[in-house]
């Protein structure tokens, strides 16, 4: 059965889904989480292993919640809602799954002693700092629960509630490996708004980058999705590397858009009501299905590693103790309106 990590314990034999079952569905009457509907889950467990045919390296992630009030318009994950018989479109954005005894079960399986200590990855499938954080609070009790156990971790995040447990950070920064990294495609705040709602602003999360590496949590930026034709100029790519530099983020990396069935559609869908005339150039560039050509991947990342070498991007941040986490798959976005350039 789908999902039976999220039944509750003690349940024995075949049985619908949690979400159908005993979950707690609250709504809360305030203007951020107006139209929002969250299901209060204790999961059997949280700690999972990522499938081997994943493309991200590293083999353990958790993710407290399901869903992502960022509503990022291209996020890979809106698919996986599906799986809890959720739509990837607006009930990705507004029914959010939140494992309520996330780090009890974090604690309890890095007990266990099948547990290697290995490294864990969060926010590689949803934001572990979407809005719904800043009331449900799980993060603080994964994050110690990490630390006591000296267990590396990295967290990838949109969200500017990461600066609330920085001094957590830095006091397991203190104990284990701890890398941080920011999802920024591009400067552009308007696309920004457009494309992820939910987000904080790119350049709000370029300040969250500067004040974890000035803390000693080392922080790096995955620059992603950088978007075809909106996000992709010379211009575009040499501005936003520029000021990810000014931060003093650790590193670099850029991952171009790529549209897996469920993100698909609901991104055309946004593509078809703001920017039309892209519609016919997206439908050749993904003709070959859910990635870019080989070719165009290539070539933003070397501009990217490129500028990145040009304006010392890691350089005043190299001896931070905690390096930045390896690239995931969750992105941001950015940049002019209708200018059609492929580089």
């Amino acid at each position: 059965m789908r999902w039976d990590h999220l039944r509750l314990d003690g349940d024995d034999g075949p049985a619908p889904p949690l979400i159908e079952r005993g979950a707690v569905a609250r709504t809360f009457d305030t203007p951020e989480f107006r139209g929002m509907t969250f299901y209060e889950v204790r999961a059997r467990t949280v700690v999972n292993k990522v499938p081997e045919a994943s493309r991200v390296p590293f083999r353990w992630t958790v993710n407290p919640y399901r869903g992502c009030t960022h509503a990022c318009s291209y996020c890979f994950a809106r698919k996986s809602h599906e799986y809890l018989d959720f739509d990837a479109g607006a009930d990705f954005d507004s029914r959010i799954v939140v494992k309520v005894n996330a780090a009890e079960r974090v604690r309890a399986e890095l007990a266990a002693p099948r547990w290697r200590g290995e490294h864990i990855a969060m926010g590689t499938n949803v934001d572990c700092y979407q809005r719904a954080e800043g009331r449900y609070r799980l993060m603080p009790g994964i994050i110690a629960a990490l630390a006591e156990a000296a267990n590396p971790f990295s967290i990838l995040t949109k969200g500017s509630l990461i600066l609330r447990d920085l001094p957590l950070l830095a006091e397991a920064a203190a104990r284990t490996r701890v890398g941080a990294a920011v999802s920024v495609g591009s400067l552009d705040r308007d696309l920004g708004r457009a494309v992820e709602p939910g987000a904080p602003p790119p350049r709000r999360r370029l300040e969250v980058c500067a004040a974890l590496n000035e803390a000693g949590v080392g922080c790096g930026v995955l620059m992603g999705p950088v978007l075809p034709y909106l996000s992709d100029s010379p211009a575009q790519l040499e501005a936003a590397v520029r000021q990810i530099a000014e931060a003093g983020a650790t590193s670099v990396s850029a991952i171009t858009l790529h549209l897996r069935p469920g993100a698909r559609e609901w991104f055309l869908s946004w593509l078809r009501e703001h920017h039309p005339g892209l519609v016919v150039p997206y439908a050749r560039l993904y003709r070959g299905g859910a990635y870019a050509p080989r070719e165009y991947q290539e070539r933003i990342a070397r501009r990217v590693r490129d500028l990145a070498a040009e304006y010392g991007v890691g350089g005043r941040a190299a001896h931070r103790r905690s390096p930045a986490p390896p690239p995931s798959a969750e992105p941001p976005p950015a940049a002019p309106p209708q200018q059609l350039t492929l580089l």
